[in-house]
């Protein structure tokens, strides 16, 4: 069974790129997403919910690159 995920959110601050011993690419950054719903009282409730997103080899790379906090991204991949 495969699980997949697509995210879509601002980023909460610049990504961080590192390198494994072997030399592989490993860019991590997190992504906000917010829920926003009118409550029994009528009044305007907000939920942010924050998400760990780790990418590897050449994209963590690009991502690195390209990606800068606050920017709208989509992100799609599987959950582990």
């Amino acid at each position: 069974m495969y699980q997949q995920l697509t995210i879509i959110g601002r980023l909460g601050a610049d990504p961080e790129l590192r390198y494994t011993h072997a030399g592989v690419p490993v860019c991590s950054f997190n992504v906000a997403t917010d829920r926003t719903w009118n409550n029994d009282q009528g009044q305007k409730q907000t939920e942010t919910t924050w998400h760990r997103v780790t990418v590897w080899r050449k994209r963590a790379e690009v991502c690195a690159q390209y990606l800068s906090k606050g920017k709208m991204v989509l992100v799609t991949g599987s959950v582990k």
